[in-house]
């Protein structure tokens, strides 16, 4: 299995998202990485939204390509994703990834963790 196989997805990977990751990837000087979004238990709304860059991509992984940035994500966090977009915010309060999610039923102040 190759590890840069496109597969079909039903999450947006922004092209701020990956302009971003791209300048990144410059500055580590390492094309192998890859930004994984994944969902977890916890924070103060049930689940919990995290980035991490990874240079693996496991099976049932679904990768996103944009403007040659790979976003990553597995076959269990996917399932909370579907629908929702992964964007890069620059503002006041600072930048960062963020996860536009049309299942969340409501969210925490901090954006980061939310409820179904």
């Amino acid at each position: 299995m190759s590890s840069e196989r496109p597969t079909l997805s039903t999450i947006e990977f922004t092209a701020a998202a990956a302009a971003r990751v791209n300048y990144l990837v410059a500055q580590e000087n390492n094309q192998a990485l890859k930004l994984r979004v994944y969902i977890t238990g916890g924070g103060c709304s049930g689940f919990q939204y995290g980035f991490t860059f990874d240079e693996q991509v496991h099976e049932g992984d679904t990768l996103v390509n944009t403007q040659g940035a790979l976003l990553v994500v597995d076959p269990m966090s996917l399932q909370y994703l579907n629908g929702a977009a992964v964007d890069y915010l620059e503002g006041l309060e600072g930048s960062r990834f963020i996860v536009n999610n049309p299942n969340a039923k409501t969210t925490c102040g901090c954006g980061s963790s939310f409820t179904l």
